[in-house]
């Protein structure tokens, strides 16, 4: 998974109202296509979608969905507002704040209950907790908003930011180093590579969005049974999933040789002890599921950071009727 900015707005929104015009038609087999856009390449934290997908539990639905991977450079933004998917992957404060820009973008549900973002550092490092970062550098993305959210709040003025990349080099070349990663993943080839290394949780700081699933406006209006749908058979997938990842995990080793097996059992299992996706809800009944008070904290502390371009109702950048 990774954090994509929009790009050439203007454009987008005047793409996005052509594109809830479009019609949507059951194909040959009597299916309702869905095109869903990943927020990047085939992966296990897209698991639910795929076990959704194997399972039959969109077919048994009526859809015909295809799982899209995100080109490089590509935005799920830009390709849901254009048309180009259905429905996209991202997390809530994007979705907060491509709608203040102007974006007519809607979640339908929660992907993951909590972010598996985090800052990595070796076991040996004095960094503890986020007021520990003061006076060090930080390898986070480009605009990182968590970032200016933990240093408002712990009241940081010496934190420099460097990009951070897809490589954990710099990371074991340098035992000061403090990283982005999502604690799903990184923190496995550190391990595998032979360093020490400790997480802190980027919700931790109360900086806590869902990842989410999201639609336009217009399609979650003209297509809202189709919405209901799929957002039922993923809910079932990602149950399913984590049960039992292994079938899964198969199919996503042929669709991205760049995984491994070990890899795969690593981020499953990281995904169940974090209770990402489920909340840490035992019998996983909040899976999906999403709180108006959660949205109202996350657009409280943009709103606070200055991040909002424009005038925005928060209550129109999410529904929950969908994940019930």
């Amino acid at each position: 998974m990774k954090s994509i900015r929009v790009l050439s707005l203007a454009a987008l929104i005047a793409a996005s109202a052509l594109a809830g015009c479009r019609a949507h038609n059951t194909t040959s087999n009597g299916l309702m296509p869905v095109r869903l856009q990943l927020d990047w390449y085939p992966q296990p934290e897209h698991g639910g979608f795929y076990t959704a997908e194997l399972q039959g539990y969109y077919k048994a639905e009526g859809l015909d969905v295809t799982l899209i991977p995100l080109p490089q450079y590509g935005s799920a933004a830009q390709l849901v507002a254009t048309g180009k998917a259905d429905i996209g992957l991202g997390s809530s404060d994007q979705i907060l704040e491509w709608d203040s820009n102007g974006l007519p973008l809607v979640a339908v549900a929660a992907t993951m209950q909590h972010d598996p973002q985090a800052i990595m550092v070796h076991a040996a490092s004095p960094v503890h907790d986020f007021k520990d970062l003061e006076g060090r550098t930080i390898a986070a993305q480009t605009g990182a908003t968590w970032l200016k959210y933990v240093s408002s709040r712990y009241n940081l003025h010496q934190v420099r930011q460097v990009p951070s990349t897809l490589s954990i080099a710099s990371f074991l070349a340098d035992p000061n180093y403090v990283q982005q990663i999502f604690i799903t993943s990184e923190p496995f080839f550190a391990r595998q590579a032979g360093a020490d290394v400790r997480t802190i949780l980027i919700s931790s700081s109360g900086y806590d969005p869902y990842r989410v699933q999201f639609t336009t406006r217009d399609f979650a209006a003209q297509n809202s049974d189709v919405v209901a749908r799929f957002v039922h058979a993923s809910i079932r997938g990602w149950q399913e999933y984590l049960k039992n990842p292994a079938p899964t995990n198969a199919f996503l080793l042929k669709l991205n040789p760049a995984l491994n097996p070990a890899q795969e059992a690593y981020t499953a299992q990281a995904l169940r002890d974090g209770g990402f996706v489920t909340g840490g809800d035992a019998i996983s009944a909040q899976t999906g599921r999403m709180t108006a008070a959660r949205w109202q904290t996350s657009y409280d502390q943009l709103k606070s950071l200055s991040i909002l371009q424009g005038p925005l109702d928060p209550s129109t950048a999410y529904s929950l009727k969908f994940a019930q």
